[in-house]
């Protein structure tokens, strides 16, 4: 793309932007969304809203995608079809930031379990910001020509939500996008993008652990096979795969999120359960995980003498997103034009995950076709003022400083960050959507 189609790109952006009343009642549905938000899967009143917001924008609208999923399709003439894609799924977090539309909802687990539910990453923000560009390109007919295909995703926190749409004949149905884009609201300041060329998140894969001891009462130890120190050898022994068994320029992440045995003081329980979550850039690094994690959590059971195998079990797979690096210098230099190149960074090194770039990939039983190219960035979603009073002069060093998404804490300003949402994702489906004639 030449600077000249990048600025003509951004112009288009600047027209169709909503004005303030149009901002104000998407702050409104953003605030709502908030209020009321849904775990992965269970996104029932997230996708009705939705497709209620994408119909009354005249698209043509198919719920029921995947699952909770939501289509809509804006057709406008020859050119490309563009997708564009919000996730909508929220979190097991008690919410702490103070907000008077701060969520009070409760969900349940899939074993049952009753949790507080929050928007912590920013999900409402996503697909508030989708609904704001549907409802501008809806607006603005005149200016572009092509097919705009927004996707309302569900369960994206649990790697699933992409899968599901795709063996839901996504493509089949709609067509093969020409270009799928994305974006993620983060801890910086709004008004503010940042991007990364080839891969921008790292893959990651969940590992559930059971070590099946011998119980007993708490009196007689001796008669028992304590899972509870075998889990506690366990986790120690699996941090040495990181410190010691992973070279250090190697960017892997071995996190332990949950040790769970027992229910009594004075009762050694039968069993002891560890979630792992892994974070790696590359399948070599995957298999060495799981290798290393298969024979630490075998010999720490053998040498304790457990009478049975523990059970070792991964899900939640997401790939690496790889940024289609032609597809991110069109996005990028519209980008630069809109917002003004000193507020487009380079995305550092991370290791979030994403399950977007499945959208991306064929095969595997979801679609056999073409691979689509695809960009993914993220936004700021702080005021400006919280951006520049915090501590650091660096970009990397704000950021630290400031509540991130999965905190119980991370409350986006909502106008601001919206606006700056909104414009990302309108800009960067214009950039591909033909000018009309």
């Amino acid at each position: 793309m030449s600077q000249a189609q990048a600025a003509e790109a951004a112009a288009r952006t600047r027209e169709v932007l909503p004005d303030p009343a149009g901002l104000a009642a998407l702050v409104e549905f953003y605030q709502d969304l908030h209020r009321h938000p849904e775990l992965s899967g269970q996104e029932t009143r997230t996708s009705r809203i939705v497709a209620e917001r994408f119909t009354s924008a005249r698209a043509e609208v198919t719920a029921g995608v995947g699952g909770t999923g939501v289509v809509a399709l804006l057709r406008n003439g020859p050119g490309p079809l563009v997708m564009i894609r919000g996730d909508m799924d929220a979190l097991p977090v008690a919410e702490k930031t103070g907000l008077d539309y701060a969520s009070r909802a409760h969900g349940v687990m899939p074993d049952g379990q009753r949790t507080p539910v929050m928007h912590a990453c920013g999900h409402d923000v996503h697909v508030a910001a989708l609904v704001g560009t549907v409802d501008a390109l809806s607006r603005s007919l005149d200016r572009w020509s092509g097919t705009l295909m927004a996707v309302a995703q569900p369960a994206e926190e649990t790697a699933e939500g992409a899968d599901a749409m795709l063996r839901d004949a996504l493509f089949e149905r709609f067509g093969r996008p020409d270009v799928a884009l994305a974006q993620h609201v983060d801890g910086f300041g709004v008004g503010q993008v940042a991007h990364a060329a080839g891969p921008i998140t790292s893959a990651a894969l969940n590992v559930d652990v059971r070590i099946k001891g011998r119980g007993g009462h708490g009196s007689l130890p001796e008669e028992t096979i304590d899972p509870v120190i075998v889990a506690a050898c366990t986790v120690m022994r699996l941090q040495t795969i990181v410190s010691r068994e992973t070279d250090p320029a190697e960017p892997v992440v071995l996190t332990i999120g949950k040790v769970q045995a027992g229910l009594k003081a004075n009762v050694i329980p039968d069993e002891a359960s560890l979630a792992l979550n892994l974070r790696f850039r590359s399948d070599a690094a995957r298999q060495r995980l799981l290798g290393a994690i298969t024979r630490i959590v075998r010999a720490e059971c053998a040498a304790a003498g457990c009478p049975d195998e523990p059970e070792i079990v991964s899900s939640g797979y997401f790939p690496v997103t790889c940024n289609d690096e032609q597809t991110e210098r069109c996005v990028r230099a519209v980008h630069e034009e809109l917002f003004g190149s000193s507020n487009v960074h380079d995305l550092p090194l991370v290791m979030g995950s994403e399950d977007f770039s499945v959208f991306g990939l064929p095969g595997d039983g979801r679609y056999h076709g073409d691979p689509v190219p695809y960009c993914y960035w993220t936004f700021g979603g702080h005021s400006r003022q919280l951006w520049d009073s915090a501590p650091g002069a660096a970009y990397r060093q704000k950021m630290k400083a400031l509540p991130a998404p999965h905190s119980s804490g991370f409350a986006p300003e909502p106008a601001a960050s919206l606006w700056t949402g909104v414009s990302a994702l309108t800009s960067a489906a214009l950039a591909f959507l033909r000018p009309s004639d």
